[in-house]
């Protein structure tokens, strides 16, 4: 019987220390490449997004589209046919279809439930636990899953997976898992860094949108 407790003993602190070595793990490769894209001037992304939820029987196809310019805090980001620009202080989202503009102190929150293109390398570092996940290949590329928990249980997210390239540690997909069976998926189909870039790119032009008769809230 003593031997037994001992066994059981050990077989309990083996899987407790593989838990923590993997998560360990994981957090180190998270580091490095947040480290790595985080240390260029900047970065134009583009990806592609798709959303199923089976449940309810959605599906987007073809895939939606969007581009993301990131400069530090900055970022220019066209998607779902808004473009939102962040100066570091104010974000401004400017609805071409409906001719307006909404001006906001502050970034873009994830109180909705969801991580946006602009979070992608920073969203993990607060509220989620991490362990390494698949090695999977796409298309000839070794792509190394982590698989992300909110800490928190009432998270409209139940699960993130990051795939990030072994060989150029740059973020390849998200895929995110919300409360409601929907998974959404971004993957990257073009990344560049250290472009010339205008800072404009990060400015709102008020009067030009005035004389565009724009509604500016």
């Amino acid at each position: 019987m003593k031997k037994l407790g001992i066994l059981l003993a050990s077989i309990f602190l083996s899987v407790q220390m593989s838990a923590q070595n993997t998560s360990t793990q994981a957090k180190g490769l998270l580091d490095e490449v947040s480290s790595k894209m985080g240390a260029y001037e900047n970065m134009t992304i583009g990806f592609n997004s798709t959303l199923v939820n089976k449940e309810a029987g959605i599906t987007n196809d073809p895939p939606i589209r969007g581009e993301i310019t990131l400069a530090g805090e900055k970022y220019n980001l066209n998607y779902l046919g808004n473009n939102f620009v962040f100066d570091g202080k104010k974000l401004v989202v400017i609805n071409t279809e409906e001719k307006e503009v909404n001006i906001t102190n502050g970034d873009l929150e994830e109180e909705d439930g969801f991580i946006y293109p602009s979070k992608l390398l920073t969203f993990y570092k607060e509220g989620y636990t991490y362990k390494m996940g698949d090695l999977r290949n796409s298309k000839g590329r070794k792509i190394q899953f982590v698989d992300l928990t909110p800490i928190d249980s009432n998270s409209d997210i139940i699960k993130v997976q990051l795939g990030i390239d072994a060989k150029t540690k740059h973020i390849y997909k998200l895929v995110q898992i919300g409360s409601n069976g929907a998974e959404t998926t971004f993957t990257i189909t073009k990344f560049k860094s250290n472009q010339p870039i205008s800072e404009k790119l990060f400015s709102f032009d008020k009067i030009k949108y005035e004389k565009q008769g724009y509604y500016i809230d």
